[in-house]
């Protein structure tokens, strides 16, 4: 995501990340690098990052799902806004999109390794409080 502090960035300073579900109902999780200045190295996240000057989140998800992955959605749906108090600041507009691909094949231009998950199986990973937040969200208001 981004690399300056919250005491760093105005309150204005804000990012977008998407939430990806296949048919199955499994989402889309990004492994982190371990890498020091980097907000929340080493842990699961979802694919997104920090809004350039003058980019609306929108637009930004977009351009990152393609930098990151070299991944394309048809269909973008804004979810809501959670901001990430104790990472990089940002005020994060969270997104919901649906890919059915392989994700192994994907580029992956940023982190370990990208990987579908069963939800169930998210409560052993390591996901920053913020991002846990938003699929906790995500998944209470998606259909059974």
């Amino acid at each position: 995501m981004h690399q300056d502090t919250a005491a760093d960035l105005p309150a204005t300073a804000r990012g977008a990340v998407a939430i990806i579900a296949n048919r199955c109902g499994d989402l889309l999780l990004h492994l982190r690098d371990d890498l020091p200045g980097i907000a929340w190295p080493n842990h699961w996240s979802v694919l997104g990052g920090g809004c350039d000057p003058g980019e609306d989140p929108a637009a930004t998800i977009v351009r990152e799902l393609a930098e990151e992955a070299g991944l394309a959605v048809d269909v973008l749906a804004e979810l809501f806004e959670i901001r990430d108090e104790q990472g990089s600041g940002l005020l994060i507009t969270f997104f919901s999109a649906s890919w059915d691909g392989d994700e192994t094949e994907l580029p992956l231009a940023e982190g370990v390794k990208l990987q579908f998950l069963a939800p169930e199986d998210l409560d052993f990973l390591t996901i920053p409080p913020f991002i846990r937040d938003g699929i906790d969200r995500y998944l209470a208001t998606r259909p059974s």
